[in-house]
């Protein structure tokens, strides 16, 4: 890994960190306090950080970008469409719809992978609809993308700020772990990674997978293994951030254009989820990644070590989180004393009978390798969301 000297944690600070906040703390720390980590600057810092926002809008995704290009501690070098939620021939355009609407046509948008890197794209228009957008009509974008490909732009803006870019990423993986395989030294020279996407409570597009996980497994493995400094924040949390009538109310008595586009967003998706017989939602997902990078005291953080499932037939797109403070034993006596008890082997299934293998584990030990959000202030992050779209704060 590289450091910069530009606030950039390499893989052997981030592992020595890791350990002594553990034997500080009994064994596990709500968060790190690492500036590598993204998103570990709360709201209100003087200067701006640079992002690129990698994203499939989606209707969560636009009101994450809405939030994104209304926060001035934000430095937005680029928002990079993949296909996801839609395919990229309607991700591209609502993305630069999006940056018109903010007034941010001044933002590149540079269009990134049409699929997975291995796998035919599914995408998820039963819940964003045909448009990505809940139906919500707005005129075409005037604004046109740059020529470069989302995986280059990333390489190239992150090479000229070596250890400042933090990446947001709102879908698939894809660009992501394309920029990666293009150059090895990348994931050095990157501040952090802030994802929505993942859970360690089961998932949305099958019960095992989380449906950004699930649609490029392969990518998000790249990512998850990549050593850049990570932040997962997941359906364990995502799923406690219901939209309301009661917020749209309040976004369309705001005299403003996102305030009015997010209402006109927002309405579609409350009407299309409950068509689908659900009596609240939907989500914001992706704003609360979002507002997490923004203020991560909105989130409760753990350390974990997270792999992705690639082969599984039913589990494709699962992530796996191994604990150094798992679950009811942090409360036992004795264990907060001795996490290393609780750093088990990874285990891989059990050898066929054909197999020459003897023991099944793949890992005798491990290092944490990611921020896993375990809990929300939901009151406080819609204080953040609505008030920002509608212009109040």
């Amino acid at each position: 890994m590289m450091d910069s000297g530009k606030g950039r944690v390499t893989r052997r600070e981030f592992v020595k960190g890791t350990a002594a906040m553990m034997a500080a703390s009994g064994g596990g720390a709500a968060l790190f306090a690492s500036p590598g980590w993204a998103g570990s600057a709360t709201a209100g810092q003087e200067q701006a950080r640079r992002v690129i926002i990698d994203t499939d809008p989606g209707v969560d995704d636009a009101l994450a970008l809405l939030l994104a290009m209304r926060s001035p501690e934000l430095k937005i070098e680029g928002i990079t469409p993949v296909a996801g939620n839609v395919p990229l021939e309607l991700t591209l355009p609502n993305a630069l719809r999006l940056v018109e609407i903010a007034g941010r046509s001044d933002i590149p948008v540079a269009a990134g992978a049409r699929g997975p890197l291995v796998r035919r794209l599914v995408t998820a228009t039963y819940a964003h609809g045909e448009n990505g957008l809940g139906g919500a009509v707005f005129p075409d974008p005037t604004t046109k993308p740059i020529d470069e490909p989302a995986a280059e732009f990333i390489r190239r803006i992150v090479r000229k700020y070596p250890g400042e870019v933090s990446l947001i990423t709102l879908g698939p993986l894809t660009n992501i772990a394309t920029a990666l395989n293009l150059d090895p030294e990348l994931a050095g020279m990157i501040r952090g990674l802030t994802m929505m996407g993942g859970s360690l409570s089961g998932g949305n597009i099958t019960p095992a997978a989380e449906f950004n996980i699930y649609v490029d497994p392969e990518a998000a493995r790249i990512v998850f293994q990549s050593g850049i400094p990570l932040t997962m924040v997941g359906l364990d949390v995502t799923r406690k951030t219901s939209l309301t009538d009661e917020h749209v109310r309040v976004l369309q008595a705001a005299q403003n254009p996102v305030s009015q586009a997010a209402a006109k967003i927002g309405r579609n998706a409350i009407d299309h989820t409950r068509e689908r017989g659900y009596l609240v939602g939907p989500n914001m997902h992706d704003s609360l990644a979002v507002a997490g990078f923004l203020d991560l005291s909105l989130l409760k953080l753990e350390p974990f070590y997270v792999d992705v499932e690639t082969n599984g037939e039913l589990t494709a797109g699962a992530t796996l989180g191994y604990s150094p403070v798992a679950g009811d034993l942090r409360r036992k006596p004795g264990m907060e004393k001795n996490a290393a008890a609780l750093n088990m082997p990874i285990r891989g299934a059990a050898p066929t009978l054909a197999s020459r293998k003897t023991s099944p584990v793949l890992r005798e030990t491990w290092t944490p390798n990611v921020q896993v959000a375990v809990d929300v202030d939901a009151r406080r992050f819609f204080d953040l969301l609505i008030g920002r779209l509608a212009g109040k704060t």
